[in-house]
């Protein structure tokens, strides 16, 4: 597929950890990694307004992020080794190191006046956003590389920094120690504690034999196919801006029909900014994919996420615990019921329901995460959430400040939606989302009917 962009590659390199001691010759996977080895890579995508040129670029800033690289991957070693999924059924998968294990990392130099474009919200083509997240290169028979790093600037107006990364490896909560590190490391410079990390992997217990379970479902079913190929020619993406004003409308809407339909419980609604515009846009979703459908009215569609298990599992793991402990929480609704005049109200409390008991125990189903997943990933009618306000992904500053725009590249050939905090108010969310043009437009517009409705039901 041909790229509007025009970028040239200045420098491609390895970054090797600075190693204090070797590190071990591999880690296992626990159960709570198993189910991503079934997953395509995450691809953020952090923009920054940045006015330097092409030179002080690679011969200042660029020199100075690799050596702050270096010594942050010292601590989160894991993310410089390889993933080996042996061939034979009776093998078992696991990360392997060893001492000359590195990242690559891309610098290049793109068009300055691409830069105002890419950091809109409204409609741009997916395909120039590929070109500022770099490959993971070719695998090594049953070897793949984890993190992929690539840096790019717009010269005299900002950069970019784009990152591949397989989750099998690190969890969301992971990787953003690992950004927050390096950028406070770039930013502050000092000695980083030996504390920010925590590799022993004995923590995460498994007393009824879940990984054994997990990698019987991961070796029935194919690794995901070639997710390049899903890539469009005219797929578009869009960032759909949620500020508080907006999420109160909805909230209000919610609370108002709420005691009609289920009573004076609306407690259990939890009535986050966030989950309020997940079921909106679940809503939302539905009305784009099965707009006029009379028939299967019966079908039952998905919302989908992660669950952070830190503080939710029923034993203790650090903050800084380096790899997966997350759990998956799947909400379900009959297609009348999404397409029905409360689709909203009916979704805000399925999605509450499921955050309720995913809460009380995340371990839930745990079986059956694999398969349950997987029927997600075969139907655009469902929808898989990534990301989280909760990472304050805005927050990430290297030292020339916060972010001016944040993309999952990945969503333009997975479907899934990411939501992220609004980088101008507090309270908000953003919703990035990947369609065709044709699409694209009609669920913008969808999305602005809703809203007016809300507008009238509040009085505005």
């Amino acid at each position: 597929m041909a790229s509007s962009m025009n970028f040239t590659v200045v420098e491609r390199c390895l970054i090797s950890p600075q190693q204090s001691s070797a590190p071990p010759l591999s880690l296992p996977l626990t159960h709570f990694d198993i189910p991503f080895l079934l997953f395509s890579p995450n691809q953020p995508l952090f923009f920054y307004d940045l006015p330097i040129s092409s030179a002080v670029f690679t011969k200042t800033l660029l020199p100075k992020l690799k050596r702050t690289l270096s010594l942050t991957l010292r601590h989160f070693f894991p993310l410089t080794g390889k993933l080996v999924t042996p061939m034979a059924r009776s093998d078992t998968a696991h990360l392997e190191f060893i001492e000359e294990d590195s990242v690559p990392l891309t610098a290049a130099v793109a068009e300055a006046t691409e830069f105002t474009n890419l950091i809109a919200d409204n409609p741009k083509m997916s395909q120039d956003f590929h070109d500022l997240v770099p490959k993971l290169g070719f695998n090594l028979g049953s070897k793949k590389a984890l993190l992929a790093i690539q840096i790019t600037v717009f010269p005299e107006i900002g950069i970019s920094i784009g990152f591949t990364l397989r989750n099998v490896v690190a969890d969301w909560r992971t990787f953003n120690n690992f950004l927050r590190a390096w950028a406070s490391f770039s930013k502050n410079g000092g000695i980083m504690k030996d504390d920010v990390a925590f590799h022993d992997r004995s923590v995460i217990l498994d007393p009824i034999g879940l990984k054994s379970t997990l990698l019987k479902g991961w070796k029935e079913l194919k690794e995901g196919s070639n997710y390049e190929n899903r890539l469009n020619d005219d797929t578009v993406r869009s960032t759909f801006v949620f500020g508080p004003r907006k999420v109160e409308q909805i909230k209000n809407l919610i609370l108002t029909r709420s005691d009609m339909l289920f009573g004076s419980g609306i407690d259990q609604f939890l009535l986050s900014p966030n989950n309020i515009c997940c079921a909106f846009i679940w809503v939302c979703w539905t009305k784009l994919h099965c707009s006029g459908t009379v028939s299967d009215c019966q079908n039952v569609h998905y919302f989908g996420y992660t669950a952070g298990g830190v503080p939710r599992v029923s034993y203790s793991v650090p903050e800084t615990y380096v790899g997966n402990c997350v759990g998956f929480g799947r909400a379900s609704l009959t297609r009348s019921e999404l397409l029905g005049e409360n689709g909203v109200v009916r979704a805000a409390k399925s999605i509450g329901d499921t955050v309720t008991r995913v809460n009380g125990d995340i371990m839930d189903g745990s079986e059956n995460w694999i398969s349950d997943w997987q029927v997600m990933r075969e139907s655009e009618l469902h929808i898989i959430v990534t990301g989280s306000p909760k990472l304050s992904l805005y927050g990430l500053d290297f030292g020339w400040g916060k972010p001016v725009k944040f993309e999952e590249v990945s969503i333009d050939v997975t479907g899934a939606i990411s939501v992220t905090e609004t980088r101008r108010v507090v309270g908000g969310i953003e919703l990035g989302v990947a369609l065709t043009k044709s699409k694209m437009d009609a669920l913008t517009a969808i999305i602005n009917k809703e809203l007016d409705q809300y507008l009238i039901v509040n009085g505005s």
